[in-house]
């Protein structure tokens, strides 16, 4: 028999799987709301998903990340990630948001060099794969998260102001970053090869609601060559790794570099900026999609109905040969009602009636 995991690579190959397959990932006051309704927090098995996402252990090489701001005075609510990225909380209103601080902005090439840059935890591996084995011992596809994989985590440590002029200007400083971080997310990509993970998910938002962040061809230049580097690094493990990759926005001029560069699945096809059929007619032969329910408009404010209605006519497009998971195009945020959620598991099902596949 046909495992999740097993059919969901189908999907993703596109050589007709024998269900439709879904994702969801909650904010924290949605998986609050989830744990209240049902009285416990697993939306992953009641929703019928068919992987787990996983992440790598990160080793933090700072101890005092208020040390790495000598140019801005940081709030005292600050907390700091992996990279001492500092994010600080502004009104309850923002629910989960927050306020970045870039503690390489301003900073000289030595500042950069020597910054204690994360690294992958090696102690901790031993665990990190005997978790995947557990996941496709339970009959799921292991999802490797590697998102902010070279331009947003530069960005995010630098400022994007910095980091596009350093771009622009060919600086030494946006170079040895950009190649630290790249150093950074091939060490991450070899170990999730090396653990089994069936699907890696790269991203870096490169558009916006209307038009590109960064224009293509220094996209080409700084940002293609180095993501390649990333994707050949798995590849070189195992070439059969699906390469997820995440941009929110307009990116419909990127999306043939996208594939040229590795790419099999692309995120989230954000409705309110790119019309699905549209880019499906254009690259559903050579691409497969993830999400496509706008978090924006359709969810929060659309009824169970018309929510419905939109992820029929998702798989519909893309057919029997499968090449699409559905969801929301981003995290499932505060005001999306249940009711709407519980639609597009309907709308799969009705799929799956109407097509013969499992009941």
């Amino acid at each position: 028999m046909t495992t999740p995991r097993e059919d969901l690579i189908k999907a993703l190959r596109r050589k007709s799987p024998r269900k439709v397959h879904v994702d969801f990932v909650f904010c924290p006051s949605q998986t609050d709301s989830f744990r209240k309704k049902f009285g416990h927090e697993d939306f992953e098995t009641h929703l019928g998903l068919s992987h787990r996402k996983i992440e790598i252990p990160v080793k933090r090489n700072y101890t005092d990340g208020q040390k790495h701001f000598p140019r801005e005075i940081l709030p005292e609510s600050t907390v700091f990630d992996e990279y001492g990225i500092g994010h600080s909380k502004g009104s309850e209103l923002a629910f989960h948001m927050t306020r970045m601080h870039h503690p390489l902005k301003g900073a000289s090439y030595d500042e950069i060099l020597n910054y204690p840059y994360p690294e992958v935890d090696t102690s901790l591996l031993s665990d990190f794969r005997n978790r995947i084995q557990k996941i496709h011992n339970s009959g799921l596809a292991a999802f490797g998260f590697m998102q902010m994989t070279v331009f947003e985590a530069s960005w995010y440590l630098r400022s994007m102001e910095e980091l596009m002029m350093d771009m622009l200007t060919e600086s030494m400083e946006g170079t040895l970053l950009l190649d630290k971080i790249t150093g950074f997310a091939c060490s991450k990509a070899r170990e999730y090869a090396l653990a089994g993970t069936d699907i890696l998910s790269l991203g870096d938002d490169i558009g916006t609601q209307n038009s590109l962040m960064i224009d293509v061809g220094t996209w080409e230049k700084w940002l293609q060559p180095r993501l390649k580097k990333v994707i050949d690094t798995a590849r070189e493990i195992n070439p059969d790794i699906l390469i997820f990759y995440h941009s929110c926005g307009f990116i419909t001029p990127f999306i043939d570099k996208l594939i040229e560069t590795g790419i099999d699945i692309l995120n989230p096809i954000q409705p309110e900026c790119m019309d699905f059929n549209e880019i499906y007619d254009r690259f559903g032969n050579r691409l497969s999609f993830w999400g496509t329910l706008g978090t924006q408009q359709l969810l929060p404010y659309g009824t169970k109905e018309e929510v419905k209605a939109v992820a029929l006519s998702r798989l519909e497009k893309c057919g029997k040969k499968g090449g699409i998971v559905i969801g929301p195009t981003h995290m499932v945020e505060p005001e999306v009602p249940w009711e709407n959620l519980v639609a597009i598991t309907e709308a799969a099902r009705e799929y799956e009636i109407k097509n013969g596949l499992v009941s």
